[in-house]
């Protein structure tokens, strides 16, 4: 995560002001900002989001790529069945959660 910048806002208008030393050239224009609760806030489900992705690609890639014995088949797609149980109980889990 990146540094922060100190400003003031006013409780008022809402307008943000930060100290800085004026060169002489200082222009004022409109910009956008988010409180820094919120950006982390949003870091941290974007986190979450890349974690369930790895493990949706990683359930991907072993159903890609399995080949089961010679007459394991079954076998095999249960447990893959079982994984994909297991990760959409997290999902499920976690959306409620919220």
């Amino acid at each position: 995560m990146g540094d922060y910048v100190e400003a003031w806002q006013c409780i008022g208008c809402g307008r943000i002001e930060a100290a800085q030393n004026c060169i002489g050239i200082c222009e004022d224009r409109k910009v956008q900002f988010v409180y820094a609760s919120e950006h982390q806030h949003a870091q941290a489900e974007l986190a979450a989001a890349r974690a369930r992705l790895d493990d949706l690609l990683g359930f991907a890639r072993r159903l890609a790529w399995t080949t089961p014995r010679a007459g394991e088949w079954e076998h095999s797609y249960r447990a893959l069945q079982q994984e994909a149980r297991r990760l959409l109980a997290v999902e499920r889990a976690r959306r409620n959660a919220s």
